[in-house]
Order: structure tokens, then sequence, then C-alpha cells
């Protein structure tokens, strides 16, 4: 093996702990992007406060295939290190940074020329339309600096890199939050862009993210250099990151694909129930963010550890993930219970949209134990090449469970279905990928 596969050698929960804190700090930061995105637009009133409520799970479906393109680099990296052919690692890497942009060019494209027939799908008010294209135009031509990002961080992540990639997140988010109150409601005798505000804020931030990754990883093993493409068979690394990254890519996506589906059954409830939905899904994206980053470090440590033979050391981490998904996720379920409707208020002063937002919480905060479950089990999967696995568990839990309990019990229960929706499909999703990976990492199926 390489000597910088580093995550071959010492303590399992010890590195656990220390790929996953940077992680949690970047992930955190990330997250908050939303929250303070959601503050500040909730202050321009409830249209926008909805508007925004029906492009978040396009914006995270969008932002999940470019995590899809960082596990498959990820996962490529790490175990050419592992096997240790450091000039693999490092072609692949190169390769894998400019194949992140090539598809954040290609999706920004689509997402503009397709905008409006696609929120009409989600059943989005006429009186919202305009709102949300003048949000979206801007984002989806902005969208490749959020892949370059995602291509730099899967380099880092796959070197074992978590506290740098937390650096990375970090930049972006403060440049996002300082810019945020300037640029959406006004500062300084500045009179703010309103909703517009917020996509220059976010794409600036990336602008500043991407400087922070070009900086940091020419201080790693695995230097910036796209000269190496010239030196690279681009069939080989293509199909080594496409077979993670497709399946990959998908998989993630298919969560938000199931939330805005979600989004467009609650708008039939009205429009305080679509702003409590959402805002109250800015506030779950940040509660789950120590399972998130778990996610993201147990790449690194169980492909390092299945490139380099070492089956016992990979399976170890999965146990101790797994168990550390359960014990945070009933916890932070408890919390969310008894301060739901102090976190209301930050968000809105109208009873009917605090009221779904308590609502939801009460009742979905209950399954982000499973939730956790699944989203590692998925970053296992993809570490050692069983991407396809992880693709199926995501759809088992989003098509065979969520929508199907959301689209019959709707007409009876109205918001709490979909809320309900969520709670089972997470609990059931969980158990079936516990299953899997436990079956993948037994010594019969190595």
């Amino acid at each position: 093996m390489s000597e910088n596969a580093k995550l071959t050698r010492g303590s399992i929960p010890g590195h656990l702990v220390s790929q996953t804190l940077p992680m949690i700090i970047g992930v955190a930061a990330i997250m908050s992007i939303g929250l303070v995105d959601a503050y500040f637009i909730g202050q321009l009133g409830s249209e926008e406060l909805a508007a925004i409520s029906f492009i978040f799970p396009i914006s995270v479906a969008l932002s999940s295939l470019g995590v899809g393109v960082m596990v498959g680099i990820n996962s490529v990296v790490a175990r050419a290190l592992g096997e240790g052919d450091d000039d693999k690692a490092a072609r692949r890497a190169n390769f894998g940074i400019a194949f992140a942009i090539a598809c954040g060019l290609a999706l920004g494209l689509l997402v503009f020329l397709v905008m409006d027939p696609l929120f009409r799908l989600m059943n989005a008010q006429d009186n919202l339309l305009p709102i949300i294209r003048t949000y979206m135009q801007p984002f989806s031509m902005g969208f490749p600096l959020l892949l370059a990002i995602m291509g730099f961080n899967g380099v880092l992540r796959g070197q074992g890199e978590a506290r740098k990639t937390s650096y990375v997140s970090i930049t972006y988010a403060v440049a996002n939050w300082i810019l945020d109150p300037i640029l959406i409601t006004g500062a300084f005798g500045f009179e703010g862009f309103g909703i517009l505000g917020a996509a220059y804020a976010t794409i600036i931030g990336w602008m500043f993210g991407i400087a922070m990754a070009v900086y940091l990883l020419r201080k790693t093993p695995l230097p910036f250099d796209l000269g190496l493409l010239r030196k690279c068979n681009l069939v080989d690394p293509a199909a080594a990151i496409l077979r993670v990254a497709g399946p990959a890519a998908f998989s993630n996506a298919i969560n938000p694909i199931g939330l805005s589906i979600l989004t467009a059954l609650i708008a039939i409830e009205g429009q305080a129930a679509v702003a409590g939905f959402g805002a109250a899904g800015r506030l779950q994206s940040f509660a789950v963010v120590p399972l998130l980053a778990l996610s993201g470090a147990i790449g690194g440590i169980v492909g390092q550890n299945w490139g380099a033979k070492q089956f016992e050391r990979a399976h170890q981490a999965a146990y101790y993930a797994g168990a550390f998904c359960i014990a945070w996720g009933l916890g932070i379920a408890a919390v969310l219970l008894m301060t739901g409707e102090w976190f209301a208020q930050f968000f809105t002063d109208e009873a009917d949209v605090s009221r779904e937002f308590t609502r939801y919480l009460t009742i979905a905060a209950w399954g982000y134990a499973g939730y956790g479950l699944l989203i590692v089990g998925n970053g296992v999967l993809n570490a050692v090449d069983k991407a396809s696995f992880a693709l199926f568990q995501s759809a088992f839990r989003v098509f065979a469970i969520m929508l199907p309990f959301a689209w019959f019990l709707r007409g009876n229960w109205g918001s709490d279905a979909i809320y309900g929706a969520e709670l089972v499909s997470n609990l059931v999703g969980g158990m079936v990928a516990a299953v899997i990976v436990w079956w993948v990492l037994r010594p019969k199926n190595r």
C-alpha cells in the first residue's frame, strides 16, 4: 500500500473521529447557508418563503448529483492509494476535477432550459413562478462552480484530508453569511436585491470556495495539475469514476427527487403548509449534519482499507458508524420535539406556518436514525465499488415506501401523511441498508 494511504494504519475509531469532526464543521457551514437564506428571505414575505421552499428540493437534487460525482472521485482515489499506485491516484484525481466541471456545465444548462415546466410540475402557484425564476436563472448558470468544488473535495477526501475539505466549505459559507443580509434585505445604505441577492451571495461564495480548494490541494501529495491529463488514458479513469459516480449521483438525487414530489403533494394543502414544510426541512438538514459528515468520512476510511485488503478494518468502521447513527438520530429527535415551537419563530410569525413547522418535526424527526443508517450505508457501498446496491436501497426507500404512503394517505391525513411518509421510509430504509451492508462486507462476499 502507499505511504499516503494513512487511513490503513492506526485506530479505526480514531480515524472515524478525526475524519468526521472536521466534516461536521464543514457540512454544518454548508447547511447553515440554507438556514441563513431562509431567515433573510422570510423577512421579504410569505410568498418569497414559499418560493424558496419549492426551490430547496431542486437545489438539493442538483447538489446531490454533484455529491455523487465527488463520491466517485473519492472512491477511485482512495482505492488507488490503498493499492499503492500514487501515479494512478494523481491522474484520476485531476481527471475527476475536469469531469466534475463538465458535469456542472451540462446540469446548469439543463435546469436553465426546463425551469418553468419543472416548477409547474411541482404545483408552484402562478404568483410564485416569477420569484422562483429570478433566483434560479443565475443559480443554474453559476452551478459549474459548485461542481468544481465537489471535484476538489473528492480528491481531498480520497486522501483522508477531511480537515481541508472543511476549510473549503467554511470559506464559501462565511462569504454567504456576510453577503446575505447585504444583498437580500440591504445594509449600509444599500437596498438589496431581494431573493435575487440570495443567488448572487451563493455564487460569489462558490468563487471563494474554489480559490481555497486550489490553494489547499497544492499542499497535498496529489496536487492540482491538469497537465497530467495528457498522460492519462481518458477511458480508464472515466469508466472507473462513472462506475461509482453514476449510481451514486442518482442515489443521492433520489431523496431530493422524492422531496420534490412531496412538496408538490403538500402544495395541495395550501401555501402555509408549503412554507412550514420547507422551513422545517432546512432545520432538519442542519440537525442531521453529523450523519451527513459521517457518510462522507466513511468512504475514505473504508475505501483505503478495502483497496489494501484489510477487510476487517473496513467492517469495523461500518459497525461503529452504524452505532453512532442510531444514538445521534434518537437523541436529536428528542431535542427537536421539545424545541420545535421555539425554532419556528425564527422563520415566521404566521400561526399557520408555525403549526405546520412544529407538526413536521414532531412526526418526521423520529426517523433520523434510519436516515443515518441509509446514507452511511451508501457511503460504505460506494467505497467498495458496490454503488448499484446503494442506488437500489435509496430507490426502494423513496419509490416503494415514501411516495406510495404519502399518495394514498394524503386524502385522509392531509399534511400529516407527508410527514409520516418521511418517518416510515427512513425507518424501513435504514433497516434495509443495514442488512445490505452486512451482507456485502461478510467474508463470503469479499
